[in-house]
């Protein structure tokens, strides 16, 4: 429990932080935008007049000088909206490679020795709470219950957060949701120290997430102000 709380507030709470500085200067940006195109379509419709341009091809410069816009505002405020998604491309390793290290604890992989053994007791005697043998799975089914529960909230909250989902983040939050119901069964099959690292690692993303929610935390982390945080 320990290693998994330190190894989340070393790793992944910056770049949570980081995501969330991205994703507020991203919709900060966006305010820009109305009078930006209201200006494009006052110099689209002098260019049409100046070089007779036909309707596809006003629609067509419209939508470059649109996107020139959007890209100078990214740039200028450095925002780009992929680097909001290193979270991820760093959550998902440290996961996969703690379970694995945790699998390889329990059969003693790569190598049966004295060490591996001691560990393999260590595991087998040093229970948790109604759990005695972390190596069993957890007949209870209270973790995977536990774990099923608390990935769906996480997933509703992070839903909630945005301002307008997109059609592509409506099937990412419907994607989460069905992963959120198929670990249920699978955490009910693993050794119960698996269950319960990823219980608390995802115990630990939902306080990470309502911590980042208070204006307060988000000034002393600098995470600018948008108007969605203004109304909530």
């Amino acid at each position: 429990i320990t290693t998994t709380v330190l190894l989340r507030t070393c790793i992944t709470v910056p770049f949570a932080i980081y995501q969330q500085s991205i994703l507020a200067k991203v919709e900060n940006i966006s305010t820009e935008m109305p009078a930006i195109a209201k200006e494009l379509q006052k110099e689209t419709a002098m260019a049409i007049k100046m070089f007779n341009w036909d309707e596809r091809t006003a629609k067509h410069q419209y939508k470059i000088s649109l996107k020139q816009q959007w890209n100078k505002l990214i740039i200028r405020d450095n925002c780009h909206p992929f680097k909001a998604s290193l979270l991820l491309w760093f959550q998902i390793p440290l996961w996969v490679s703690y379970s694995m290290s945790l699998r390889n604890l329990v059969y003693m992989l790569p190598k049966g020795d004295l060490d591996a053994h001691i560990i393999y007791t260590e595991l087998t005697l040093g229970g948790f709470g109604w759990i005695p043998n972390l190596i069993e799975a957890d007949v209870s089914y209270i973790l995977p219950v536990a774990l099923g529960l608390i990935n769906l909230l996480n997933v509703e909250i992070n839903a909630l957060l945005k301002t307008k989902s997109t059609k592509l983040q409506k099937y990412i939050t419907n994607f989460f949701r069905g992963i959120s119901v198929v670990m249920v069964p699978l955490a009910a099959c693993v050794p119960s120290c698996l269950a319960l690292y990823w219980t608390i690692s995802s115990s630990y993303g939902i306080v990470q997430t309502l911590i980042l929610m208070s204006p307060k935390v988000k000034r002393i982390c600098r995470i600018p102000p948008t108007s969605s945080e203004l109304e909530n």
